[in-house]
This record gives structure tokens, sequence and C-alpha cells, in this order.
């Protein structure tokens, strides 16, 4: 079976998989018994291809409706002939609310990149100020204005298809083939029934029948409702966007469904532009329109062309934009509200498990086809024998006939299979969002699981992501910072021009701020790296508007992950430029040839200075600070910003700042359950080498074995070279996305690893989109990074993606757990059925009976079994990586094992029920045929038990501990107690005596001992014995490390 799943269902990989292979395994699953169930959490294949060719036709339109707008507005420009004049008037209840512009003219602006409609409005002030808005200030924003807002130009969201009903989930679990086929047998079992025996004789048949596939239908309906229900409450969480904002002249957090038309909108690198808006201000500000227009070259935005369009993404710079048009108005919102929702790929668990269920499903079709003739056969050889005539109860006969091997259809086919994989992850996936990781697609809680590395950024996943500077060496000094009277004290021993240079290259070079709170307390806005900055600048008595003040900002270079720096130009109050710049210190001490003594004077910075220097960054290294430089430059009079480019060298250097960022608690023992459970952690820092291996040393990380390298060396190593040097790498420091993206690459593709990344910038969403699962930060990530993640770890926390890998190989272990279950029940009932059949000419389990053990083993079951949480024993195992068998050898030996015990009791009792039960009467079959059923029950109720784990023998560990598995198992009983003692005719039962209740649960009982036997039988492993070092487990979870 194992062979045949990986010949036809393994095509399907964890994410990016093809069309093609999609679409193969869904016709090898031809023989389904609801497909509107089965493959209800599956790609829509056909609407994915007609939303794609309809996404291509609309960009293909805006792309050309903003050629031709650009080149009809060249053409105007160019044609001396006057134009015509423009005419606009504000609508009457527009200009009653206080507003001087409505929401068609603003879409009108924007949309068509009108820049001659715009001047005529006087630019971006004119329209802020029509809007009743301010450039500098925002809106003023209380509850009535935004509703205001809201009425007159719409609400930021965009038009969302209506949550299906309970009703509809109903309908399409009704919609099962062979539960149609079903209820048709029952209906014309009523009606003969009826007619030859009368009523309620001759109705309990079909009436039972009838009765049992509703409550299968209605339990079914709710489960696949509470999952719905599930994925809606995950998928508003996926939906928490938030946005910089100003609004009532303070800098603040909005969400993004929030933003109104005349807000301010800050934007930075890797942001997601949130509304169509018009540019006020910024630096280098480069957007990806690919997502709307098709382009994939990225577009600058400035006062030239000052539109942004909902939708498009930041690549580079920083900006501040007017908001014009909001949800549905906007280009992305017409553009989404032609698509059709294609739907989430399957997992590759889902496609084998469908294959699994399509296997069994054509062997019990067999089964039920051989039961039905061989039943049919046998009656009319004892009619023909015995010279009897026809009648109407044998007519009912057959048709019970009939539905006996429609049922057996029905216990063999496992739907719940592939439908319990989604189950679990529905379930997995709530819990994890609870525990601060929110699962944006299904595939990686179970690709998680098998993940055999991780690698993971240092600041903010590793480290607390909460900077402070804790030592600075400046004009041959080294100081700590630690207190507020430290901070006077350096201020007292700089120089006054020294100290001038350092607050204006804090405070001008920065993309933070420092604002008044509503509290009337100073509050630092910006990245950790620059809030640390910022708050070393106040300690020094620095003020930053004063600062920023004397001097203005010409021109801005934003950093980046490939420059490692920010630089700003300024014009001095003399008029002179002035560049100042910081970054990483090695490539900022490369860029100066000069620094400053201890009386501001500038002195030559010689081969032993920039030693002394190398050195005292490598100190501050060594004590796990990460180190930045400061250096600055005075440009020539005749510098053009517009044309030339910020120099590179020539640089007189200012001072290194060592700040603090604590490693995380509890990120130590993390690393180590990760090195338990034989997962690798590397970090991949663009931070200094000797920063890194001192934190990667104090986490755990890198070991005496292990090896560090810097991005560049790594980047020059051949592939072969590679091959041989990625095992051995631990830390990765000065490291590029590119650098990153090559290693992902190399581990997935050379070394066959299952590999989780973690990123934040935009620039980390190759690596993420290359890795098996990508882990991006809720906190410091950035939306491009978040949405090209598979997981997004809310807090930040190393801690919490350990935690996501536990709950990963949970899901894994608990469908093993249920497939192990199910098919031990579909082994018996099958067998059981026909093997009675042939030698009784009856089925000991009839119709309605059969639908209740299905209930037990498809719904329940999968409620039961595959929501069972993760244990810490979980993280003490190996992973099962790329190649690992799903249904290992420990489950098969499990399912035959417990399959013989089930059988030689239930054919004992066929057999010989009435003599050993002492049986006496005209009841005594009857009395047997419901002792038969109720042992066959119980059987499976412990059967469930000795699934909770496949190879230990204490089934019972933490089974108090969760409430959903003794829940089934308690409602289970008391449905089987009702079913036997007071339905009767209706489920074909008759009430037991306490004595033969207690030989059914007895019997039921022993499963737990003999599955504690089968247990120590040893089973050879199918995976390669050794793996990475280690010893393998058998199929995944067959034995902890010792």
């Amino acid at each position: 079976m194992e062979q045949f799943l990986n010949e036809e269902f393994a095509a399907v990989k964890s994410k990016n998989s093809s069309a093609e292979a999609l679409a193969r395994w869904r016709k090898l699953c031809f023989f389904v018994k609801n497909k509107k169930r089965r493959f209800r959490n599956t790609a829509n294949l056909p609407k994915r291809a007609e939303a794609k060719d309809m996404l291509k036709k609309n960009k293909e339109k805006l792309r050309v409706a903003l050629l031709v707008s650009t080149a009809a507005l060249h053409f105007i420009d160019g044609v001396a002939a006057p134009s015509s004049p423009i005419v606009y008037n504000v609508p009457e209840d527009v200009r009653a609310a206080g507003f001087d512009i409505d929401a068609d003219e603003l879409a009108s602006i924007v949309e068509g990149h009108d820049i001659k409609k715009l001047k005529w409005h006087n630019g971006v002030n004119g329209i802020a100020a029509k809007l009743f808005s301010s450039i500098t200030d925002g809106i003023i924003a209380n509850e009535d204005t935004l509703k205001l807002r809201m009425k007159f130009y719409g609400l930021n969201k965009f038009d969302e298809k209506p949550p299906r009903g309970f009703l509809v989930f109903v309908w399409e679990a009704s919609q099962d083939l062979i539960l149609i086929i079903l209820a048709v047998c029952a209906v014309i079992s009523l009606g003969v029934g009826i007619g030859t025996e009368g009523w309620p004789d001759g109705s309990f048949e079909g009436l039972g029948i009838l009765i049992s596939i509703f409550i299968v239908v209605l339990v079914t309906a709710v489960s696949d409702y509470r999952q719905s229900l599930q994925f809606r409450d995950l998928d508003k969480e996926k939906k928490k966007i938030f946005v910089q904002v100003t609004r009532n002249g303070r800098r603040q957090k909005v969400s993004m469904y929030d933003l109104v038309v005349g807000d301010l909108v800050n934007l930075s690198i890797g942001d997601v532009v949130p509304a169509d808006g018009i540019f006020i201000s910024g630096y280098s500000l480069l957007i990806n329109e690919s997502s709307l227009t098709g382009e994939s070259e990225p577009v600058s935005v400035g006062r030239d062309k000052p539109f942004l369009l909902s939708g498009t993404k930041v690549q580079d710079g920083s900006g501040k934009m007017l908001v014009t048009t909001v949800g549905m108005r906007t280009g992305w919102g017409k553009l989404l509200a032609t698509l059709t929702e294609g739907g989430e790929d399957e997992t590759p668990l889902q496609v084998k498990l469908n294959g699994v269920a399509t296997i069994i499903g054509k062997i019990g079709l067999a089964f039920a086809v051989v039961t039905f003739i061989v039943l049919t056969l046998r009656m009319v050889v004892e009619k023909v024998i015995s010279h009897q005539s026809w009648s109407g109860a044998d007519a009912i006969r057959i048709l019970n006939f009939l539905a006996t091997a429609v049922t057996i259809i029905v216990v063999a086919i496992p739907e719940g299979l592939p439908l319990a994989v989604t189950l679990s992850l529905a379930f997995a996936m709530k819990k994890m969002m609870n525990e601060k990781a929110l699962v944006r697609h299904l595939s990686a809680c179970e690709t998680m699981g098998s993940a055999t590395c991780i690698c993971s950024d240092k600041t903010g996943t590793l480290t607390t992501n909460r900077m402070v500077v804790v030592k600075v060496w400046i004009t041959n000094n080294v100081k700590k910072i630690g207190s507020v009277k430290e901070g006077e004290s350096l201020r007292s021993e700089i120089c006054g021009s020294v100290l001038k240079l350092l607050l204006q290259c804090i405070f001008q070079n920065t993309g933070g701020e420092v604002v008044i709170s509503e509290e009337g307390k100073l509050e630092i806005l910006g990245t950790p790296t620059e809030s640390a900055l910022l708050g070393f600048g106040l300690s020094l008595g620095g003020n930053f508007a004063t600062e920023r003040s004397e001097s203005r900002i010409i021109k801005v270079e934003p950093f980046n992950s490939v420059r490692k720096r920010m630089t700003v130009v300024v014009m001095l109050p003399d008029g002179k430029f002035r560049a100042y710049c910081k970054g990483a210190s090695e490539n900022i001490l490369k860029m100066c040839n000069k620094g400053l003594d201890g009386s501001g004077s500038v002195v030559p910075l010689d081969e032993i200075a920039s030693s002394d220097l190398k050195n005292i960054i490598n100190g501050f290294a060594a004590e796990s600070l990460r180190t930045l430089c400061l250096a600055y430059i005075d440009l020539e009079d005749n510098f053009d910003p517009e044309r030339q480019t910020i120099p590179t060298n020539g640089y007189t250097f200012i001072c290194i700042v060592g700040i603090k960022d604590p490693v995380r608690p509890g990120v130590k023992e993390a690393v180590e359950l990760c090195r338990t459970a034989g997962i690798t952690v590397r970090m991949v820092t663009g931070d200094n080498i000797n920063t890194a291996k001192a934190i990667a040393a104090e986490c755990g990380i890198l070991t005496d074995d292990g090896l560090a390298i810097e991005g560049p060396d790594f980047r020059e190593k051949s592939l072969e070279e590679m091959k041989t040097l990625i095992p051995k790498i631990q830390v990765m420091a000065r490291s590029s996305p590119l650098d990153k993206h090559t290693l992902v690459r190399q581990l997935r593709t050379t070394l066959g690893e299952v590999v989780a990344v973690t990123g934040d910038g935009s620039n980390d969403a190759p690596a993420l989109h290359e890795a098996d699962i990508g882990l991006a930060m809720g906190i410091a990530g950035t939306e491009v990074a978040k949405e090209s993640a598979d997981v997004v770890i809310l807090d930040d926390n190393f801690a919490t993606i350990v935690n996501v890998a536990k709950w990963g190989r949970s899901v894994y272990i608990n469908i093993q757990k249920f497939v192990q279950f199910q098919l031990t029940v579909n082994v018996v009932a099958l067998v059981l059925n026909f093997v009675s059949a042939c030698i009784t000419g009856t089925a000991p389990l009839t119709s309605v009976q059969l639908l209740w053990v299905n209930l037990i083993m498809d719904t329940l079951g999968a409620l039961a079994l595959a929501t069972e949480p993760p244990n810490d024993d979980l993280m003490k195992r190996l992973p099962v990586g790329r190649t690992g068998s799903f249904i290992s050898n420990s489950m098969w030996r499990n399912i035959i094992g417990l399959s013989v015990y089930q059988l030689i009791v239930l054919a004992v009792l066929e057999m010989e029920g009435v003599r050993l039960l002492q049986l006496h009467g005209s009841d005594a079959e009857s009395i047997l045929d419901t002792v038969i059923f109720n042992t066959f029950v119980f059987c499976q109720v412990f059967n469930e038990i000795s699934c909770r784990d496949i190879e230990k023998i204490n089934v019972l560990h933490g089974t108090f501990n969760n409430w959903i598995f003794i829940g089934v198992m308690s409602f289970t009983v008391v449905i089987q107690v009702i079913m036997v003692e007071f339905l009767g005719d209706l489920a074909s039962t008759v009430p037991l005596s306490w004595k033969l209740w207690l030989v059914s649960v007895l019997i039921g009982f022993f499963s737990i001992p003999v599955a504690a036997v089968v247990k120590c039988i040893p089973v050879s492993p199918k995976q390669p014995t050794d793996y990475r070092g280690y010893k393998a487990l058998p199929g995944g979870p067959d034995e902890s490390v010792n």
C-alpha cells in the first residue's frame, strides 16, 4: 500500500504543487461516496484556473489603462493647443457634510493617474484641505467624524462571500450517494413491510434505517460546521493588519480596515499599500505594482509620480501618503470583486489518506457485491430445494440483503480518513493560535512535524528585541551607558563640537521619531535599533525636535539588507551639505579615512587606528553586543542631491555604539529540546560574526564541532564545497537574503532536509517561499514577509516555533492513531459480515447497526483520536523527515493483531454463542445477535483507547487531560446502552441481562491487554536505520530517543 501511495499520490508537495499533480490524484479517487464533502477542503482547480485567467486579463486592462492615461497626459502637456477647462461641481450632500470633493472625483484622479486634475485641485495640499485633513497632523478623529467619512467615502473593506450556514452542511452531508441508495431501499422496505405486515410491525426495519441515516447526516453536519467556524476564526486573525497613521497630530497604529479617506499613512519597506492615495513626502520610494499590473519593474513614486495604488508593495524607501480611495472603489477592490475563490491546496497527508480510502473502498465494494450475491443465491437455492413459493416477505429479505451490502460499502469506504486530517489540522491551528502561532496554510501544520532543520534569525527571535545602548567608544574612550548618571558623565566628558555631531547624526539620520504621548510623556517610535539610538541621544541631553529643525533633510538612503547602512544628506544652516551615515560596523569603518580626537579636531585614520577600532568592535561583539558605527562627511558646495549619489568613502568616524539585546528566557532550553528531537537549529543573521557567535553560544546553538561562517565567504563556495560545508554550519553572520535563500535551497534539494526558516523583512520573501515551512515574525515582520510565510509567529519567540513543531508532530501522530483504529474496524466489519453471510446466510450486523458503527469509526473516532493534544514525549522522537512511511510496520502489526482477536471472539460467539452463553427460548438468536453487536461495539471502544499510543503499553496516561476523548467515549457508551435497551425493533436489538452486558464489556476490555501483548512483538523499521547520525524511528512515532 505504501508503495502504491508513493507512486500515485506523492507528487503533491507541502507547497507550490503543480495543477497537474493536484488534478492527477483526483482522477485516481474516482470511487467516492460524497464528492462535495470529500473535496470540500481541497483546491477548486477549475475556479482557480478561471481566476488566474481573469486576473491576467484584469492586470492587462489596468496596465493598458495606466499607459494610455500617461501617454494622454504627455500628449496634452506637449501640445500647444489649449485643452478644455476642467469643470467640477461638489455634490450638495458632500458640501453639507463639510467636504469639498466627493469619492468619485478622488477615484478618477488616482486611478487615472490624472496629474492635470490633481493640479487643478491644488495638488495634495488642496486635496487634503478639501477633505478637511492636514498633511502634517492628519484628520481630526473621533467617533462621529470617522462615521461621517465612512458614510461619504466608504469603508476600507472588500466584499466577501457570506459564510455558509449550518443547513448547507446538512445538505452536503446528505449528498452521500451510498446513503441515498440506502434511503431508497429503506423507503421501499417501509412500503412493502407495511403492505405485508401492517403498521407498526412492518415499519421497523425501514424506519430504523431512515432514522439512522438522519442521525449520521446530522452528526456529520455538526462536525463539519464546527470545523468551518474554526477556519472562520482563523481567517479573521489573518486579516488583522495594522498600519501607521497620523491622526490628531499623533502617529498611531490602526487596523487597515479602519482607515478612512483623509488619513495620513506612513509607509516603509515591506509594507502593503492599504488604500489608494497621493504621495505627500518621502525618500527613495519604490513601489512594486506587479500584483495589479503584472509589471515586475518597480515604480519610483515621488512628487512627479505621486499616485499610490492599494495592494501594491513598498520595495524600498519610505514615505507618507494621503488616503483618497478605500475599499471596493480602489483598483485592488475592483480586481478582487471579479475573482472567484480557488481554495487552498490540499496537504500531502490529505492526499495520501484519500489514496488509502480509495484502495479500501474498492476492496469494500468487492466484499459488498459478493456478500449480496451470496445471500441472495443462498435464499434462492433454499427456496428451490424446499419448493417454497415467493411472497412479499421474500422481497423484503432481498431488500434487506441489498441494504446490508450497501451498508457494508458505507462502513468499508473510510471517508473519514482524509476528513480527519482536516479536523486535526483545524483543531491544531486553533490551539496554536492561542499559543501565538497563526497558521496561514494548512499544510504547514503537518509539514512542521517533519521538520529536520530550523534556520532562525537572531534579532527578536532568539533575543528579546528590546534594545538599549550600553557601551560606546568615542574619541578614544570606552564608556558604559547603563544609567542617567553615566549618560550625564559621558556628556560632560565629550567636547561640544563632537557632542553636536553625535546628536545631529542620531536625530537626523533616523527612521524613528520622538513624540509627545497623550499623557504628555516622551514616546519613541521606530524599530528597536532606532529606538535604542534615539534613547541614547536623549540620555545625552539631546532634543529631537530642536536638532531636526536646525538642518533640512535633502536626501535619504534608507537602511536595507543589501547596503546594511542608512545615509541622510542634510542642508546645514549655512547652506552647505553634509551626509550622516550609520550601519554595520565593518562597512562604515571601510568608508572612513578620518576620525575625531578629544578636542573635536579631524585627524587621519591610519591602519593602526583602524586596527584598534576593529579590536574595539570585536571586543563589543564578544560581549554579545550588537555594534553600529556612526560617521559623517561634508559634501562639496556644488553637490546636486537630485543627480549625484551619496559618496561611499571619505567619511569621518564619530563613534561605535554597543547595543544590548538580551537572549529571550527559555531559548536555550528550546534549542536543547530541538536537539533532543533531532532538529538542527542554525542561526542566520546580518550581525557581526563575533556578536553572532557569542549569542549562538549563549543560546546553545553553536557547539564545539559547529562552524560559524560569514555570508560573503559562503557565497563564494562551489556547490561541492557547500555540500560538505553546510552540515557543519551552525551560524551564518553578515548574511544577505540571497545567502539565506541559497542555504535553504541547498538544505532542501542537496541534503534532503525538511527546512523551516524565519524571516521578517521583504527581502526574506524568497527564502520563506523556498522553505518547506516559512515562519514570519508577527511583531517585527513586514506585511510582505507575512504574505510569503506559512506560519506567523505572533510573539516573535523561538520557543513558539518549537511549539509549532510539537503541534505538527501531534497532528501527524494523531492521524496515524486514527488510521490504525479505522482500518481495524474496517477489517473486522468486512470480514465478519462476509464470512457470516457465506456460512450462515445472514449478516450478524444489520444496516442500522452498521451505520452506528460507521458513525463511531468516522466522525466520533476522528474527534476522539485526531484531537489529542501534544505531550513532551513527542519531542523525544526523531523527525519523520521527507521520506518517512506514513503507515508504519508497527501500525500494521497492531491492526492485524487486534483484528485477529476481534474476529476470533466474534466468530466463536456467532457459531457457539447459544451454547456458551446458555441461551434458551425462542428469542435466543435475537439475544445472541444483540450480544455480538454489543461486543463488537465495545471492542471498538476499548480499541480506541489502545490506539492512543502506537508503541507504549500504558495507553491511559493523560487520558483524563483530554476532555474531548472522554466525552466521545461517554457519548458512545450511552448511545449504545439506549440502542440495546430501548430501541428494540428499530435497532434490531433486545434488552440484555447484566451478565450478558458484563460478557460484552469484558470481551471488549480484553482488547487492551491483547494490544499490549501485540505491541511487544518486534517489527523491522521501514526507514533507513541511520538518520543523520541517529537511530531512526520505524515510520515515525515508534520509539523514543534514549
